[in-house]
Parts: C-alpha cells; sequence; structure tokens
C-alpha cells in the first residue's frame, strides 16, 4: 500500500468517528445558531399519484421473528411473477412508513425506522418493472400521504440502470428497485459534521427492514452498495457533482426486490 492510498484509508476511518466533531470548542451547528430547517417530507409534485394502501396487518405473513432472522439472506434470483401493490405498499410502510409527527409545523418525524434525532433524511424512489397495476416506470414514495408519485414512466430503463448499478443485471431487470437517496442536510442541520456518520447507519436501518419485511412475504431482496455514483444521480434527475447546496440530494443504497424464485 503506497502512502497516498493509506493517507485516504485514514482519512476514510475518521468518517466511524464522526470527523472529531465531539471535540470541545466545534462550530454551532445550525440548529444551535436557530437556522431554518430543511422539512422532513419533500413536497408531491405535480405528477401522478397513486393511493397505498395501510391495512397491512395480513400482508406481514410470517411473524416468527427468530425464523426471519435465521432465514435472512441476499437473494438474486427472481421469479416472474408480478409483485402486488400490496406488497410493495407493505414494504414501503416498513421502511419509512410515518407513525406520528412532532415539533411546531410537523417538523419530526416518527417512522418505522431508526433515525438519529429523527431527522430522516431518506428519500426512497423506485424503479417499478413488473407491479400488478401499475405502469412500469420511475416512481417516489410519499410517506405523508402513503402514496406513490410517479416521476416518469419509462419503459426502455433496464441498460442505463444496469450501467448505474455496477453492471448488474440481475438487479436493473428485478421487478422492484429500490433506490435510497439522502438530503444531508436534513441530518446536518442538526449534528453538523457527525451528520454524514449517522446517515448511512439510517440506510442501514431501514435497509434491514426491507430484508425482514420481504423475507416475512416470501419475497427475495438484496442490498446493492456497488454503483456509479454519477450515473445513477443522472438517472434519478439529481444534479451532478458535488454541492454545498442545502437542499442537495444524492443516491447512496440500492436494494433489488421480487418474489423468490423456486429452488430444485
Amino acid at each position: 500500500m503506497n502512502d497516498k492510498t493509506r493517507q485516504k484509508i485514514m482519512q476514510n476511518r475518521e468518517l466511524l468517528k464522526g470527523y472529531g466533531a465531539w471535540d470541545v470548542g466545534a462550530e454551532e451547528t445550525d440548529q444551535q445558531q436557530k437556522l431554518p430547517y430543511l422539512p422532513p417530507l419533500k413536497e408531491k409534485k405535480s405528477g401522478e399519484l397513486i393511493a397505498l394502501s395501510l391495512d397491512l396487518e395480513e400482508e406481514a405473513g410470517d411473524r416468527n421473528l427468530y425464523r426471519l432472522i435465521e432465514n435472512r439472506e441476499s437473494r438474486r434470483s427472481f421469479s416472474q411473477e408480478a409483485v402486488s401493490l400490496r406488497q410493495l405498499s407493505f414494504l414501503l410502510w416498513a421502511t419509512q412508513g410515518v407513525r406520528k409527527y412532532a415539533g411546531r409545523f410537523k417538523q419530526v418525524t416518527f417512522r418505522n425506522v431508526p433515525s438519529a434525532g429523527s431527522r430522516h433524511p431518506l428519500e426512497t424512489y423506485l424503479f417499478l418493472n413488473h407491479v400488478e397495476g401499475i405502469p412500469k416506470g420511475l416512481y417516489h414514495y410519499l410517506p405523508a400521504g402513503h402514496e406513490l408519485e410517479c416521476i416518469d414512466k419509462r419503459e426502455d430503463y433496464e441498460k442505463e440502470l444496469t450501467f448505474a448499478l455496477g453492471g448488474q443485471r440481475f438487479a436493473a431487470c428485478a421487478p422492484v428497485v429500490f433506490i435510497w437517496s439522502a438530503l444531508p442536510y436534513r441530518t446536518e442541520w442538526r449534528y453538523g459534521l457527525k451528520a454524514v456518520k449517522y446517515i448511512l447507519l439510517d440506510a442501514g436501518h431501514a435497509c434491514e427492514n426491507l430484508y425482514l419485511a420481504c423475507e416475512a412475504m416470501g419475497l427475495g431482496t438484496c442490498a446493492i452498495g456497488a454503483y456509479d455514483q454519477e450515473a445513477l444521480d443522472e438517472l434519478l434527475g439529481f444534479a451532478p457533482g458535488p454541492s454545498a447546496e442545502k437542499d442537495y440530494e444524492c443516491a447512496i443504497y440500492a436494494a433489488a426486490v421480487g418474489k423468490q424464485a423456486e429452488t430444485t
């Protein structure tokens, strides 16, 4: 290992420690300075909205937590059977569903996954390829109303998505592809330099709930951390390159979902 690579590794390891931001005398966060915060939920656009059911108790399937954890694994082989809209609804509720609001002007959301300071910096985008009753395309989840927002009814995204996901065609062609993005300032507002660590932890919480929810319903999923940042951000319509803007958004995690293929 050369000195340049070693130095970069050491810098990356500082992420695990929050860049030493617990030091006494560190700069006040924007919250401490009483600066405006970024809302916990993105506003819906003018696109077509699809209401999702919250009557989901029957969708939970297997409720034996021991068995779910014991059987949980990454699955890369899916059947040709479509995922139902109710199943997708359950997965979205399990990973980012809102339980309640708190604070003046609903500045805090409590959801089905933990988040540092309840800042919930994640947004959920979905490439839907084979979901019952839903046209193929790119969608955005709106947790406030438990709705899907249609962004683009594209039927030819597989090639671009395969490239963006590092050539993993099994993922790009899955019935459902989850893409989690981060709006970093939601967490930076409260935690400053420590925020990057917490945002990545939050993504892990959401994806583990996806694994367990899929396992309960007989679906398979595989988390994806290897992707082309610029290509995936461009495919989602995010501004390219680094940015210090408060509304900056970038993809940070993905997962393919489908009905488990039968094994012989």
